[in-house]
């Protein structure tokens, strides 16, 4: 049951996955930023080369050499990699992974992207990188290339 099955009149805010990626962004602590785009193609062809963790990961995020996946996703779709990144990153992130969703999580970097389909056969795609640790608002400016549009049109490079 519902929200606005118990309490009908009740307004209601259903918000597709780049929504709600913009929303994480806006309430994680420290530095986030996200890159967001429409790619003229659908929702599965997009999707299939985000979720693709392992093998495209470190062909479009800069820092990111390696991506080892703990297994297949549990029924919720959680579980975690290993990531190791150029720049002396080794991480263990705990990560959402379901259809139009990615969200991963380590101590000190917040990943995520997102995708939903609009009505006219495009994909709307969307990528968040951020810092959680105190202080990573000084450092926000680094973070530019790595989920700033140059990720994105490394990603747009693979499709």
């Amino acid at each position: 049951m519902t929200a606005q099955d118990q309490h009908p009149g009740w307004p209601v805010a259903d918000f597709d996955a780049v929504r709600r990626l913009r929303v994480v962004a806006a309430t994680a602590p420290g530095a986030v930023r996200v890159a967001e785009t429409v790619f003229a193609l659908p929702f599965e062809q997009v999707w299939a080369v985000a979720q693709d963790l392992e093998r495209t990961m470190p062909l479009w995020i800069p820092d990111v050499r390696t991506v080892r996946l703990s297994g297949p996703p549990d029924p919720a779709g959680r579980l975690t990699a290993r990531i190791r990144g150029h720049s002396r990153l080794r991480a263990t992130f705990g990560i959402e992974l379901r259809p139009g969703w990615c969200l991963m999580q380590s101590r000190f970097v917040l990943g995520g992207m997102a995708a939903h389909p609009e009505p006219d056969g495009t994909t709307r795609f969307a990528f968040l990188g951020g810092l959680t640790f105190p202080g990573a608002r000084r450092v926000a400016p680094l973070l530019r290339p790595f989920a700033g549009t140059p990720a994105l049109e490394r990603f747009a490079a693979l499709l």
